[in-house]
């Protein structure tokens, strides 16, 4: 049958089991969207009040349910308006497509209207980004970046399309729309490796849980092969919940933010055996001192990590599944880590005030253990990140690489309609939630039942607790803002909006108002000095912790 580029585009995505996607219309899509809306009844389309929200929804999506994300904008500032979004994803291995109109290929060049050359600028924060140059060529194309996407690391792609290629017609057959089969690489074979006999020498094992344990499905044969030879697991922001942070061989996070007791014991260890990880700043500290008398094992499935941040001493490069279950026969016998006593680990401070801990610890109660967490970026991540305790893989939500703010309300929309029976808590500071507390119209919109807490200590949290810290509290610019009424605003939105300052409070209207079935905003009031421990100040080792009397 005869079809135009846009419905040539829709078959594409249908073909892929694209049934949702996130975006906002403009000139140089209409015919898209005219498309679109034909095929409404097979694929959703969700419009947020921002691009950049539609890409951080699209991601959300994306890291809920481990699908393919997709958002579709417009030309010239649609596009522009992506950037930080794309590099959010970028930073965090997400897999995204993101479909952009171009003006006309005649125009192309001449300053168009709405025209800007979004290849390049996205150049280094995707994992491959290419303008459409024919109709002919357009199926091929959007196969490719599906595939590109989702392989070996995750990634954004972005594909650029002219108006023109939409419009224009050609014959083509759905059914030759046949996906690649996938080949699958093997890993090379370890039993003679020398890193076998490292690790049964070791007396103190550590292993590093990353995010890329998430993206290879791999949480299921790391706790196999912890629990097997009794091995403790930290993990990194981003590697949250892909070892169940209950359970006794768990450490907790590591890092500038990290727990004391798994910055301490990782420091310690003689082995550590890395899965997934990149060795961002924020995790290793002063680079020379990190786990300096350690025996370094690096696995990762992008070869462009080994010796970047770390220099490790083995590197296995591949899927970690394959890796665990080639190990495990190898280390039968092995007695795991000898001094490790769970009993050890700190216990949380139990003080009766309204803080975070305590704030978080009952929202918890509230929402269960199953809940899908989304944050914002500052205080709040980190302190959601130490005490909410995550126990599967893709239960916490938030923008580690980057540090996006404003990442948050646009992730829960999109974890949401990617999960629609999980309740979704989004947790946001009063400085990252105004960035793109429009969002709370597509919240109403759609009727998603968010539940959005907001930590509001009338500041820029972070940057204010470094002021104090490094810069002799010279609060400049982070200090005293309280011009915005959050409760005034949910409702102009119609969604209820509380206010409270005393757990007291928090129990009695999350029992009042919270339902699952509608959004809700909870306004808590936080102390300005309230500060994030332990740090691990910039430029030192992971032992060299500021505490501050807390943990």
């Amino acid at each position: 049958m005869v079809l135009n580029g846009a419905h040539i585009l829709i078959e594409c995505l249908k073909q892929q089991g694209v049934d949702t996607v996130f975006g906002f219309p403009g000139g140089a899509v209409i015919p898209l969207y005219d498309a679109l809306y034909q095929h409404r009844d097979a694929i959703k389309h969700h419009r947020t009040c921002h691009e950049q929200a539609a890409i951080h929804a699209a991601d959300g999506y994306a890291r809920a349910t481990g699908r393919v994300g997709v958002g579709i904008v417009t030309s010239g500032p649609g596009a522009t308006n992506t950037i930080t979004g794309i590099a959010t994803a970028f930073m965090d291995s997400m897999p995204l497509v993101v479909i952009c109109g171009q003006v006309a290929n005649p125009l192309i060049g001449r300053d168009a209207f709405q025209e800007v050359d979004i290849t390049s600028m996205t150049l280094t924060i995707t994992k491959h980004c290419e303008m459409v140059r024919s109709l002919e060529e357009l199926p091929e194309t959007m196969m490719r970046a599906f595939e590109i996407a989702r392989s070996g690391r995750p990634g954004p792609v972005l594909i650029d399309v002219p108006k023109n290629i939409f419009l224009e017609s050609m014959a083509f057959d759905v059914a030759t729309l046949q996906p690649k089969e996938k080949t699958s690489e093997v890993n090379p074979c370890i039993t003679d490796h020398p890193l076998v006999l490292a690790i049964r020498r070791s007396k103190k094992p550590v292993i590093i849980a990353g995010g890329g344990v998430r993206h290879a499905e791999a949480s299921d044969a790391l706790f196999a092969f912890a629990t097997q030879f009794q091995i403790p697991v930290a993990n990194t922001l981003m590697g949250s919940g892909t070892f169940p942070q209950d359970h006794p061989l768990a450490l907790g996070m590591i890092g500038m933010h990290g727990h004391a007791y798994a910055n301490r014991l990782l420091s310690g260890a003689d082995l550590v055996i890395t899965m997934g990880v990149r060795f961002s700043d924020r995790v290793i500290g002063r680079a020379e001192t990190f786990c300096k008398n350690a025996v370094m094992i690096q696995m990762d499935i992008d070869r462009n990590e080994f010796n970047k941040n770390i220099t490790a001493d083995y590197h296995l490069l591949g899927d970690l599944n394959d890796y665990i279950q080639q190990l495990t026969p190898l280390l039968s016998g092995w007695g795991g880590y000898l001094c490790y006593s769970p009993k050890e680990k700190e216990a949380a401070v139990q003080a009766p005030t309204f803080t975070a801990q305590h704030i978080l610890k009952t929202i918890k109660g509230a929402v269960g253990d199953e809940a899908i967490v989304v944050t914002e970026v500052g205080q709040h991540q980190m302190w959601t990140a130490q005490h909410w305790g995550f126990n599967t893989p893709r239960q916490f939500l938030t923008s580690g690489g980057l540090g996006t703010m404003g990442f948050g309300l646009g992730a829960a929309i999109g974890a949401q309609i990617g999960c629609p029976d999980e309740t979704v808590v989004h947790i946001a500071g009063d400085g990252s939630f105004k960035m793109n507390a429009i969002e709370l119209s597509t919240v109403s919109k759609y009727k998603l039942p968010i539940l959005t807490v907001i930590f509001n200590n009338q500041s820029l949290g972070m940057v204010r607790q470094w002021q104090k810290m490094f810069c002799d509290s010279r609060f400049s610019e982070t200090d005293g803002d309280d011009s915005v009424d959050f409760v005034k605003l949910a409702a102009a939105f119609g969604i209820t909006g509380i206010r409270v300052s005393s757990i007291e409070a928090l129990k009695l209207m999350l029992d009042a108002a919270f339902d699952r079935t509608q959004p809700l905003v909870i306004e808590c009031l936080i102390h300005q000095d309230d500060a994030v421990y332990p740090i691990v100040p910039p430029g030192c080792s992971l032992t060299e912790m500021d505490e501050g009397g807390s943990q």
